[in-house]
């Protein structure tokens, strides 16, 4: 699962409401699904520019993802390499792809999602948002739990002698 990030939030908020607001989603093109459509918002690069970039290497995201490699210097693993830097992993795609992530698909309305539908994709994601927005918060409260309960110094409490003058 992804790494909960500001960053990240962001991106799947931006992409979902992009999505919403009637931008084109064609779930069998690389730049107008739903992992295309992420892929515009973290690089800015044009739905037309992103299959251009995957045509290098036979695929869709989800094959794409299987034989990303970040010294490859094909372009759509820089691409992949923009989208992982803000916290994505690379299973993370494969779920996003399909809408098939059992954590998020916990907290999505609809009883079975389709990929291949516009408004499936855009639960999806805001749920995703909402889940990192969740581990984001809790992130300090965990970090706290976590650290180790140090006892009272008592050096504190006891003044400390001055050094005898020479």
């Amino acid at each position: 699962m992804a790494t909960a990030t500001p960053k990240l939030i962001s991106a799947l908020r931006t992409t979902a409401a992009r999505l919403r607001e009637g931008s084109n989603f064609q779930w069998g093109h690389m730049g107008s699904c739903i992992c295309g459509h992420l892929a515009q918002t973290v690089t800015e690069l044009s739905p037309a520019e992103i299959p251009r970039r995957a045509l290098e290497r036979h695929g869709d995201w989800s094959q794409q993802s299987v034989e990303h490699c970040p010294t490859s210097g094909l372009a759509i693993d820089h691409v992949i390499d923009e989208m992982l830097a803000l916290g994505l992993h690379i299973g993370d795609l494969r779920h996003l792809e399909k809408l098939s992530d059992p954590r998020i698909l916990a907290r999505v309305p609809a009883r079975w999602l389709r990929h291949q539908d516009r408004d499936h994709a855009v639960q999806y994601m805001e749920a995703w948002a909402e889940l990192l927005e969740d581990e984001l918060r809790a992130a300090p409260a965990i970090a706290e739990r976590r650290a180790p309960k140090l006892a009272p110094s008592t050096a504190a409490a006891s003044p400390v002698a001055p050094a005898p003058a020479p």
